[in-house]
């Protein structure tokens, strides 16, 4: 397991208000026009979770100009993990928002959501991962067996724990899980409460500043290697009404992302600005460790490639584990068309 080793300030309190003070004022202005000279096309974006660093790059994109030279006027709200970012996607309330993958597959390959296609990859390997702190016992996946972990009902990393645990050699049925909300998660675990708690790998950062102790991470793509991150998705209505804007909004988008990885403090303090409740010195940590989750050996040069065979071979993973009800293939929830190429 990669050790992910830094420690930087943040409050506690930061993660509550980040999540309800997310939504951008940016400077986008509805007179505006784009690169082109046209008005801009109004967009909805939603974060993945939240407004955290793994998530800045969105406000990189709309403070450096790249959505208005695209075209676009972009209203950035925070997410609430995948299964809220699809409904909210689906029912027409936002335009585009990243969700994982996997999740996404869990919620197709159930019967549990439709009408999603994603295309572009976010992060190249899932950065979903239990996380918990010294003290608690915890060093292999193993040692879950008799603890207490919270996370949300709808967290990725909750609905694939069974897969996950039957690839790590855990048996699930001895493992407790409790209801958490987003915002609290961190906080819960630095009271004891609860053994370990659902987290993207690159919380580390702030789990050791809220805990004041040393986390322990326990990634998910140790076991699960094939498996993509966030990818971001539209609704099956506009990818095949409107082609050509989802790529301009994808392009403009991961420019933004781009340009986050390559400057982590500038895009931490664009995320400040827009957020202020945000920690520049945790969201500067979050882009440095999400930086190999994004330009991982499996995507060759492009930032957002989306490769089938892989995609397939995550399918193949949840059926294999039984996770799948329904079977489906990587073109029901990709758009390869749509998509970045290598």
């Amino acid at each position: 397991m990669r050790r992910l080793t830094r420690t930087v300030a943040t409050a506690a309190l930061a993660t509550a208000l980040a999540l309800v003070s997310a939504c951008s004022s940016g400077s986008d202005s509805s007179d505006a026009k784009g690169g082109d000279g046209k008005a801009l096309e109004k967009v909805t974006y939603l974060t993945s979770f939240g407004a955290f660093g793994r998530d800045s790059y969105a406000y990189v994109a709309k403070e450096k100009g790249y959505f208005k030279d695209a075209g676009f006027e972009v209203e950035i709200k925070p997410g609430q993990g995948t299964g809220g970012v699809i409904q909210t996607v689906v029912g027409g309330q936002a335009d585009f928002g990243p969700i994982d993958l996997t999740g996404g597959l869990l919620q197709m390959g159930n019967g549990q959501a439709k009408d999603f296609v994603a295309v572009a990859a976010i992060q190249q390997r899932t950065m979903a991962g239990i996380a918990t702190v010294e003290g608690k016992n915890i060093a292999s996946p193993k040692d879950l067996e008799g603890k207490k972990l919270a996370d949300t009902p709808g967290s990725v990393v909750r609905n694939l724990f069974p897969t996950y645990a039957r690839l790590a050699g855990v048996d699930a049925s001895k493992v407790t899980w409790v209801n958490g909300e987003a915002q609290t998660l961190i906080g819960t675990l630095a009271s004891g409460s609860v053994d370990g708690i659902g987290q993207f790998v690159v919380g580390q950062p702030t789990i050791e500043a809220v805990a004041k102790k040393k986390a322990v991470m326990l990634p998910y793509s140790n076991v699960m290697q094939d498996l993509y991150g966030n990818v971001l998705i539209t609704s099956a209505k506009i990818a095949k009404e409107k082609p050509e804007m989802v790529k301009r909004f994808t392009a403009a988008l991961l420019k933004g992302l781009e340009y986050s990885l390559a400057n982590p403090k500038e895009a931490a303090d664009l995320l400040k600005k827009n957020v202020d409740a945000t920690v520049v010195a945790s969201a500067a940590a979050e882009l440095e460790l999400m930086a190999a989750y994004v330009r991982s050996g499996n995507s060759g040069t492009a930032i957002g490639t989306l490769d089938s065979g892989r995609v397939a071979k995550s399918i193949a993973i949840l059926q294999g584990a039984g996770a799948l009800k329904q079977n489906i293939t990587p073109e029901q929830i990709i758009d390869f068309s749509l998509a970045p190429k290598a």
